[in-house]
């Protein structure tokens, strides 16, 4: 079926919570659809997944027009007892994530050519 992303198996390091998280930080005015080809998640899972973040206080969306704007709480303290023992926040977590891409799209980015004189 189209647009249906392919099931992953296996663990990963990101969350699909983050991911999500993620890409509402990306673009808080994100159609469920959109973040769910982003995330490559199905739109009800984004659903369900963004109405957890809202039950949690991560997220807040309110009405407009057609759609919604997001917004992300920066401030509140990840769940894991580990990460809200260090005081870790949504905002550090994005932070990361931030770095992270940023630093991968460099890495894809061509660098610039050198001169034959400076070979």
């Amino acid at each position: 079926m189209d647009g249906v992303p392919e099931p992953h198996a296996g663990w990963t390091f990101i969350t699909n919570h983050a991911r999500v998280l993620a890409a509402i930080a990306d673009d808080p005015n994100a159609r469920i659809r959109d973040i769910a080809a982003h995330c490559r998640l199905t739109e009800r899972a984004v659903q369900k997944i963004i109405a957890d973040l809202e039950a949690s206080s991560f997220l807040s969306h309110t009405r407009e027009g057609r759609g919604n704007a997001y917004r992300i709480t920066p401030g509140k303290t990840l769940r894991h007892p580990a990460e809200a023992e260090a005081g870790l926040t949504v905002a550090s977590l994005l932070a990361l994530l931030a770095q992270d891409e940023a630093h991968r799209a460099d890495q894809l980015r061509p660098g610039p050519r050198q001169s034959a004189d400076q070979a």
